[in-house]
């Protein structure tokens, strides 16, 4: 059994907010409701086609004047989305010193939309806005900020891996803690809605025109969101607890699942061998469930050969949209609200099952109890980067 499983990591301060909330409690409340709000939202893309995007239903805080040199509006929902860890980071600076507090953000946009707004300034002026600073473009721009902001000293660095960014966070912050680099780790993912995001994903045939439909004869594409989850990784005992991760990369195609899903089963046969436990120890799956055609057959042909076709298994995507560089950070959060409460958040679909893809059981009805000690989150990344974290009750 793995130093993970035998000593444990916990996380033992959570944030959430997305397009079901602004903070932990929101979010959960409206995720278990099945709440559709989140993707009514529509944006023009360049095209001409209006599309739902997951977008935040509040209006960000401007940052404090001492860290305003930061601003843009990615750092806004990092600092959003750290104030509910702040008491514990203070405490573990207290406890291990600055030097033992490490910072790692999974992000994909980090400031783009501040770069959008200052060239749109400088087509029209001739020049770039003042203030205007290219560092926070930067995909390592993120953990610098949440290491500033908490005036902690230990590694910070940044994950830009697509899809698996956030979740890799969560990986990456035991990896620090298993080394003994660090004593606690500010993880997690943020990623902001973006011009180039929904036009790149509109170039290439991606986007669907209305709420996207994961796993469905029906499905046409995704819908992007954006959101934020972040985590105080420690080894100090808390409810919800990072009991094993995997983690692949198969380099299969840039943009294109492996249609026989080798990269996504390695990834979780290695998270359920750190965690010492079988595939029917499972009693949820957060998929992935793009609404793709491509990757919601990968998915379903992997999690039926592994799971079978009775575990509860669901995409939120259709609430909240993909949220790219903080999917996998959402969605764990997704999966720590769903041991608290012992309940799948539910598939939001038309029912329309594909004959072609492999039978799974889709939690689509709400309030479906299930057993609530451990559960698993999956992320595919373009590139064929994949990454599975497994979370129990402690």
């Amino acid at each position: 059994m793995s130093a993970l499983a035998t000593r444990g990591v916990y996380l033992s301060a959570m944030s959430a907010a997305n397009g079901l909330g602004r903070d932990w409690t929101d979010v959960s409340a409206n995720l278990f409701a099945g709440d559709k709000r989140g993707l009514m939202q529509r944006q023009l893309l360049q095209d001409g086609r209006s599309v739902p995007v997951g977008q935040l239903s509040f209006d960000l805080e401007a940052l404090p004047p001492a860290l305003e040199l930061w601003e843009s509006r990615n750092n806004r929902l990092v600092y959003h989305c750290l104030q509910p860890l702040m008491q514990g980071v203070n405490a573990a600076k207290e406890k291990f010193g600055t030097q033992r507090v490490g910072v790692i953000v999974g992000t994909s946009t980090s400031g783009i939309s501040q770069s959008e707004m200052a060239l749109s300034v400088r087509k029209a002026t001739g020049k770039m806005p003042d203030g205007f600073d290219i560092a926070r473009q930067e995909l390592g721009d993120a953990s610098a900020f949440v290491a500033a902001a908490c005036g902690v000293n230990g590694p910070f660095f940044g994950i830009s891996t697509a899809c698996t960014s956030g979740a890799k966070a969560l990986a990456s912050a035991a990896r620090l803690i298993e080394a003994g680099i660090c004593d606690a780790v500010i993880a997690g993912g943020v990623d902001t809605l973006c011009g180039l995001t929904l036009n790149g994903f509109s170039v290439l045939d991606s986007i669907s025109p209305e709420r996207c439909n994961p796993f469905s004869v029906n499905r046409s594409g995704i819908n992007i969101g954006e959101g934020g989850a972040l985590f105080l990784v420690t080894r100090e005992e808390a409810e919800i607890r990072l009991a094993g991760y995997g983690e692949s990369a198969d380099g299969h195609h840039l943009s294109a699942p492996d249609p026989e899903g080798t990269g996504a089963k390695a990834a979780i046969h290695a998270a359920l061998a750190m965690a010492g436990i079988n595939a029917g120890d499972i009693s949820y799956l957060n998929l992935h469930g793009t609404a793709t055609r491509l990757n919601d057959a990968m998915e379903a042909g992997v999690t039926h050969s592994i799971f079978g076709s009775d575990l509860a298994c669901s995409s939120t995507k259709a609430m909240t949209g993909h949220m790219l560089g903080a999917a996998g950070s959402n969605e764990a959060a997704f999966v720590a609200m769903a041991l608290m409460r012992g309940e799948a958040p539910p598939h939001i679909w038309d029912g329309e099952a594909d004959p072609a893809l492999p039978c799974i059981h889709l939690a689509d009805q709400l309030g479906e109890r299930v057993a609530d000690r451990y559960m698993m989150s999956c992320s595919y990344a373009f590139g064929g980067n994949n990454a599975a974290l497994i979370l129990a009750r402690a």
